[in-house]
């Protein structure tokens, strides 16, 4: 090409050579530079009879510039474009011109397709002057041109990506200017030009949402009207000639290529239902017989060609049916059903090369996108955009969607477009599949951007992007907010105060007024956190009154938000996650101790999003940390503050895990139980080392060791539970016994004050009052008078309370040699002798008739009532005290272990065994429950099933479906426990009182 200037004196070959030195490297930076040189070679002979443009293509590749760079460009990624060029020398000086393809007004476009079939811009109906297959082919022509300078900008910029989303308007836009040109044609093939008709070609897909490829099928939808006085059947004729001669200019043979079919399937009834229709005969199908599928195709409609207040007219009269169809029954589960339709009909062959339908693909942003805008839509009008990456924008804006999500999804479907771009320009073919050959990835590479990673570097980063994008699809897509949503009227997702007033009333809030207080505080403004409420509380005020107390709920929440609403994790989970925010709702309106709970500690609402979080944490593991903090310790009370709170958050994580059914029962009690084990072992060390700092010494004079006692010692404690404990101690070979016992009695008693203490964190009351002589005697023992006292006077109940004697902190050694003291109390070789029995059945009786709170009906409390805790314990431990020596299966402190070795052992029937572990784990969870419930811990009605419906309701939701039949009211729960209880005393007459 540069050779295509020879001159006379025989400079022309020092230029030429100079010339194609200069090109080389110029070549080698397009996307194939054999492609390129082979295109410039047919260029240059095509410009041959032409000395201007010969001339010119040759200083232009000369030189280093813009021009040579767009030549370049458009040559070496696209073989149909230079392809072009060759057979259409004229487009060079498009290509070659400095006018950028984008961001060019949709009017001139328009005008440029017109005036090439020789129709007027200007003109209210324009008719083409230029008829026939020459004026399809002039139409033809100017499209070339014009897709030209586009790619020619496209294909020039440095970040494709950036670029993109105007490249994508630019040819909708041309592709409007196309269908205006071709009506115009079609008009020139009618007598009257379609004098009769308004016709408004409607745009559908990509090209109603100005973000088309190089290659698609355009969507439309044709709506017609008689002009005034006009025959309606007459007009209907006449529109459906212009439609199919219109569809046959763009996309039927010719001289030159066709541009691309012209699809009309989208229609009403599609390829079954008429070509075109009025406005009516469309409102009418939409309002009567369209799918789902359909208004989701809507969102995109957009005025394209031919009638402009026609078209603006249907879409008005189909945007009101569009927001709305939310409403229909299960539309989110239709269109998440749709798009799982669309994955599962790509053929098995191309799935791993769908760069559109497939998984990952961009249908998964564009369906993600689509729903999100049509279940928050309907009340908020700035997401109702057509184009994806508009929408996606404004739904990050408008807190919809967060906004590293929104800005990583853009990113990806940004890349998917551009690479879709790239392989369609190279023989401008419609294919949504990627390449498998190496030149071919190569040349794609270099064509955006990717020439230093080349083909594997390509391939990896579509692999991974399609892996982001599925993965934020199923997290969006898939959000258990969108059908819950969706169920929900305009006036009650828009929080529309009066219809918010009644909606709150009607679903059981008390205190509706008060309520809409709180969504006021909590959604007003303009800020991003005002905007997700706005989108979460219409869902979760429905959750809130799941629960029994909707009106404390709702305030627990706007609590925890004005506490977290300012974080960037709080809202964004509770909108993203697929159940902390039902979740939170059920546990804050279920629950006032975990809304306590949460309250004191905010963070904890984390939890809520992994079930893994909520698992109890394992006594070695908080043992752990317990170490971890007083190994890093100063000071003895800021130590104690620390372990405390460690206690505060496993009593909340034990809760809310309750309270969902994540963790009920036994497997409860046993978090509570190794919580506190930790804490009186770590209370211990501090205590110790207190005392000893307090007395000067060295090093401490005696051993200590604090042995758990009742449901401590069981691992049965409740969120009420004291911790009952003996205090041992065994002075060091050596050391003064007086200071061992006054060391001993200060560390017990300095561990009490340290957990016992008002602060900031919850108490822990240790109760010794189990020791030997109760509160009589002396707060610590030495090991050799607990040998001497357990040997001299201990009693039968002594025994009896050893049962549950389990050591939890100190010397290790001194709890082993404890143990063995107490096992022959416990476990008496022989078993119990009858005074024994008696005695114990007397006392029992005693406690029944002398401990039960007055006033108080037996059958209600749940502890020392008929059929109560204290029955079947009892129960279990006279089997203990009677056959352990025997079954080394009773050797339990567990009461449930006890019983299940009792009935292995044939000493209780397994029907009386399950009849009692039923009552007491029914007993057990009913004590927890009134505490979740109340939120308070003690008093007088702590242990009473209550009378208040109300408060029965709460501890029955509570339980939840935890007792395997769910009590779903508070006379379901009384039933079940005046049956469970009746059941147990039975058998408490029968195996106790035998």
């Amino acid at each position: 090409a540069a050779a295509a200037a020879p001159r006379a004196d025989g400079t022309g070959d020092v230029r030429a050579a100079a010339a194609v030195e200069a090109l080389v490297p110029a070549l080698a930076g397009t996307a194939d530079p054999d492609q390129a040189l082979l295109a410039l070679a047919k260029i240059a002979g095509a410009v041959e009879g032409h000395p201007a443009r010969r001339d010119r293509l040759a200083r232009t590749l000369a030189e280093d510039g813009p021009a040579r760079d767009r030549l370049l460009g458009v040559v070496g990624a696209s073989v149909a474009l230079g392809d072009d060029l060759s057979a259409h020398p004229e487009h060079l000086d498009v290509v070659l011109d400095d006018e950028p393809g984008t961001g060019v007004p949709v009017a001139q476009v328009r005008a440029e397709l017109l005036v090439a079939v020789g129709a007027d811009p200007d003109a209210a109906v324009p008719v083409a002057t230029l008829t026939g297959t020459d004026g399809v082919d002039a139409m033809r022509r100017a499209y070339r041109a014009r897709l030209q300078r586009i790619a020619a900008t496209d294909l020039t910029c440095g970040e494709p990506l950036t670029r993109l989303p105007g490249v994508a308007a630019a040819l909708a836009d041309l592709a409007a200017a196309a269908l205006e040109a071709a009506l115009a044609l079609a008009r020139a093939d009618l007598d009257d030009h379609g004098a009769d008709v308004r016709l408004a070609v409607i745009g559908m897909g990509k090209t109603g949402g100005r973000e088309l490829n190089y290659v698609s099928d355009v969507d439309v939808i044709y709506v017609a009207e008689p002009v005034e006085g006009a025959d309606e059947a007459a007009a209907l004729a006449a529109g459906t000639r212009l439609a199919t001669a219109l569809a046959r200019a763009c996309g039927g043979p010719s001289g030159e290529p066709a541009l691309w079919p012209v699809d009309a399937a989208l229609r009403p009834e599609g390829k079954d239902g008429p070509l075109v229709r009025t406005l009516e005969s469309h409102r009418t199908y939409y309002e009567r017989w369209a799918k789902t599928w359909e208004f989701q195709a809507l969102l995109k409609a957009r005025p394209l060609a031919g009638d402009v207040d026609l078209g603006r007219a249907y879409v008005e009269a189909m945007n009101p049916m569009v927001w709305q169809a939310v409403r229909r029954e299960n539309f989110v589960a239709d269109s998440q059903a749709m798009r799982r339709r669309v994955e599962k009909n790509v053929p098995a062959a191309e799935a791993d090369r769908q760069i559109k339908l497939g998984v990952g693909g961009l249908r998964d942003v564009e369906f993600t996108v689509q729903l999100l805008q049509l279940v928050h839509g309907r009340a908020d009008p700035e997401i109702r955009s057509g184009n994806t990456l508009t929408a996606l924008a404004a739904l990050s804006e408008r807190g919809y969607v967060g906004r590293e999500h929104a800005g990583q999804l853009a990113v990806c479907y940004r890349f998917l477009r551009a690479i879709e771009h790239r392989i369609q320009l190279h023989r401008l073919r419609r294919t949504h599949l990627m390449p498998t050959a190496e030149a071919d990835l190569r040349r794609l590479a270099r064509s955006v951007g990717m020439r230093a990673e080349g083909a594997q570097g390509l391939t990896d980063r579509w692999k991974q992007v399609r892996r982001d994008v599925r993965h934020l699809h199923e997290a969006l897509f898939y959000r258990p907010l969108l059908p819950a949503t969706a169920q929900l009227s305009t006036a009650e997702a828009s929080l529309a105060p009066e219809e918010a007033r009644e909606r709150l009333s009607a679903i059981g809030y008390r205190d509706p007024a008060g309520a809409l207080r709180h969504i006021a505080a909590l959604t007003e403004g303009v800020s991003r956190r005002a905007s997700i409420q706005r989108q979460l509380l219409p869902v979760m005020l429905g959750w809130f009154a799941d629960g029994p107390d909707p009106d404390g709920g709702l305030l627990a929440f706007r609590r925890l938000s004005e506490e977290l609403g300012g974080t960037h994790w709080y809202l964004k989970m509770l909108r993203d996650s697929g159940s902390a925010g039902e979740r939170l709702a059920r546990a804050l309106s279920t629950s006032r101790y975990v809304a306590d709970a949460l309250a004191r500690s905010p963070e904890s609402v984390a939890w809520l999003d992994d079930d893994a979080d909520l698992e109890p944490r394992s006594q070695e593991r908080l043992a752990a940390e317990a170490d971890a903090v007083l190994t890093r310790a100063t000071e003895p009370v800021p130590a104690l503050t620390a372990l405390r709170a460690l206690r505060r958050r496993e009593l909340a994580r034990t809760a809310v895990a309750d309270v969902l059914g994540v963790v009920t029962g036994t497997r409860a009690s046993r978090s509570l139980t190794a919580t506190a084990d930790v804490l009186l072992a770590g209370a211990l060390r501090v205590a110790t080392w207190e005392e000893r700092a307090a007395r000067h010494l060295d090093a401490d004079p005696t051993a200590m060791l604090v042995v758990a006692m009742g449901r401590l010692g069981g691992r049965e404690m409740g969120y009420a539970s004291d911790a009952d404990v003996l205090f041992v101690h065994d002075p060091h070979p050596g050391a003064d016994p007086v200071l061992a016992q006054e060391f001993a009695t200060g560390t017990a008693t300095r561990l009490r004050a340290l957990l016992g203490a008002v602060g900031p964190e919850p108490t822990l009351e240790v109760d010794a009052d189990l020791r030997p002589e109760g509160r009589n005697g002396p707060l610590v023992r030495s090991f050799d008078a607990y040998a001497e006292y357990y040997a001299r006077w201990s009693l039968v109940w002594e025994s009896q309370a050893l049962l549950r004697a389990r050591p939890v902190a100190g010397d290790t050694a001194l709890g082993e040699r404890f143990v063995a003291l107490v096992d022959p109390l416990r476990y008496p070789e022989g078993g119990l002798d009858p005074a024994a029995v008696r005695e114990i059945r007397r006392i029992k009786a005693r406690v029944e008739s002398e401990r039960l709170p007055r006033g108080v009906d037996p059958t209600r409390h749940v502890k020392l009532g008929r059929g109560g805790i204290a029955d079947v314990e009892w129960t279990a431990q006279l089997l203990q005290l009677q056959h352990a020596h025997a079954v080394p299966g009773l050797r339990t402190t567990s009461t449930l272990d006890a019983l299940a070795a009792a009935r292995d052992a044939d000493l209780v029937t397994a029907e009386d065994a399950e009849v009692l572990t039923e009552a007491w784990d029914l007993a057990s969870r009913v004590r927890d429950a009134l505490v979740l419930w109340t939120g308070r811990a003690g008093g007088s009605q702590a242990d009473v099933l209550p009378h208040d419906r109300q408060v029965l309701t709460g501890v029955a939701a509570v339980l939840g479906d935890a007792l395997g039949e769910e009590p779903t009211t508070g006379q379901d729960l009384e039933d079940r426990w005046l049956r469970a209880a009746r059941r147990a005393r039975q058998v408490v007459e029968r195996v106790f009182y035998a």
